[in-house]
């Protein structure tokens, strides 16, 4: 399970980091409003835990732009304001739940828990266009024809879907798949793109992926195939 956190103290942002982690959780913190967006925005998160009062962007703006790109992760909402007004601003603007701070830790866990079991079961695959990925096997699926992903390929490709045509830059793509402490670099992502359009073609897929110059990588869908 894939945590965001967006948390502008930094000292509490890497405590619950280190908490969630100590826990089994995957957890990424960034510490202002916009770039919690920008993060959210990409779907690979099983929740979020969301500060209100942030630089750039409040907790309220930030669920609302998230809910508005119909992104359904679920949003723990962490404030220090407690007022009735407050929480139902918060409730309104997308948060499935609303905690207080201080909290205690066992409440937080007890929150996240029970938010993470109201999804249900996940998809087992991502499709677009007349392509899908098998989550489980991680084969690239077209009509009768499919492909075996390497580990790296699955995550690329995971990432773009998951994108829905939005542009993922080299940057934010080595952040997700490599990770932030990865001695890779751009031309790695451009390498396993390489990969992808071929295995793309070679199962008859009518996704293409497309670079745009200094914005970087998005699918699109080839009508005329």
């Amino acid at each position: 399970m894939k945590i965001l956190v967006i948390e502008d103290e930094k000292l509490l942002a890497e405590s619950l980091k280190t908490l969630l982690e100590a826990k089994g959780f995957e957890v990424e913190a960034v510490y202002d409003g916009e770039a919690g967006a920008e993060y959210a925005e990409l779907g690979i998160y099983d929740l979020l835990i969301l500060d209100v009062m942030m630089p750039k962007m409040d907790g309220y703006q930030v669920a609302r732009t998230v809910r508005a790109k119909r992104c359904a992760t679920p949003i723990l909402m962490l404030t220090a304001k407690s007022g009735l007004e407050d929480r139902i601003e918060g409730l309104n603007a997308g948060a499935d739940y609303y905690l207080t701070k201080p909290f205690d830790a066992r409440e937080l866990l007890a929150c996240i828990n029970a938010l993470l079991r109201r999804q249900g079961n996940q998809v087992d695959e991502l499709s677009y266009g007349n392509t899908a990925l098998d989550l489980a096997s991680g084969t690239l699926n077209c009509g009768e024809k499919s492909v075996r992903l390497s580990a790296r390929e699955f995550d690329v490709m995971r990432l773009l879907l998951q994108s829905q045509g939005r542009n993922l830059s080299k940057e934010v793509i080595l952040a997700r798949v490599w990770g932030y402490d990865s001695n890779a670099v751009e031309n790695h992502v451009e390498v396993y793109v390489g990969f992808l359009r071929r295995k793309l073609q070679s199962i008859g897929s009518n996704l293409r992926i497309e670079a745009i110059r200094r914005l970087g990588y998005h699918l699109e869908v080839d009508e005329a195939c």
